[in-house]
């Protein structure tokens, strides 16, 4: 199903993952007269974008439009506080979609009874220069045009994956979530090895920097699967086949990641709980 753009959208909370969404719906072409913004203490950034593109900012519920979609992206620990002013935004038709961690589809009825119709979604840093990766599970009142309404929406900061059990939402967190932080510890553990195999510390922490920012554009331009792209760069008997046979061994990047990813996700069960 096609979406079409909301006419009445509000997003509550315009911190970073707020704010990146906010650019990548004016950049879909939401017009910037349907979008109403709530955040007590906005960022001069976004103080200024709204009385540029003519966003209302901190207007009561009685001002605006009923609201087609609601995006909740507060802190997590203000839901309890917060819920009660929410709830004025929130109509029998309206689509609120949450990226609040830890918070599930129960967690959201309960302090927000006005919503019938929810989603939880759970994005990640790279949305804030559109490159993101949020999984997305629908409550049972979500309906086809609401959930392609969302996928719209959440597309516009980088790739979207729908589950169908909200229980998976912990693995989510745990792989892409977090993941972000792996990569970036990658490049500071290569750099290191880097400085160790002889290299000024300022040239290998570029090159390793270079190498991942590059790795991960060839990943995201090409078709191919990474182990395809792996096995390309890896001539046998060569300098990476050396390096491969190191982190593939049975107690390398598989087993650690492995661990990590098991950590991240009991430590999600644990918040969540």
């Amino acid at each position: 199903m096609t979406a079409s753009l909301p006419q009445s959208l509000v997003l509550i909370g315009a911190g970073k993952m707020g704010g990146a969404m906010l650019e990548g719906w004016l950049r879909m072409g939401i017009a910037p007269a349907a979008i109403s913004l709530i955040d007590p203490k906005p960022s001069d950034e976004i103080a200024e974008l709204a009385a540029e593109k003519g966003m209302r900012l901190n207007p009561s519920a009685r001002e605006i439009a009923p609201a087609e979609v609601l995006v909740l992206a507060t802190k997590p620990q203000m839901l309890d506080t917060a819920a009660p002013a929410v709830q004025a935004f929130i109509h029998p038709k309206t689509l609120l979609i949450s990226i609040l961690a830890g918070k599930t589809l129960g967690d959201l009825s309960a302090r927000l009874p006005n919503a019938t119709a929810i989603i939880r979604a759970m994005p990640n840093l790279p949305a804030s220069v559109q490159r993101g990766a949020t999984a997305a599970a629908p409550g049972k009142g979500v309906s086809a045009a609401q959930r392609a309404t969302a996928d719209a929406l959440l597309g516009s900061i980088g790739k979207v994956e729908w589950l169908e059990d909200e229980g998976l939402i912990d693995a989510v967190t745990a792989v892409s979530g977090s993941g972000p932080a792996y990569v970036f510890h990658l490049v500071e553990c290569l750099a290191a090895a880097g400085v160790e195999a002889g290299l000024p510390a300022d040239v290998a922490e570029r090159l390793a920097r270079a190498t991942v920012e590059g790795a991960g554009e060839l990943l995201f331009q090409s078709p191919l699967p990474p182990g395809t792209l792996r096995q390309n760069v890896t001539s046998p008997g060569g300098t990476t086949a050396a390096a491969l046979a190191v982190l593939m061994a049975e107690d390398g990047m598989k087993p650690l990641m492995r661990r990590a990813v098991a950590a991240a996700k009991r430590r999600a069960g644990e918040l969540s709980g």
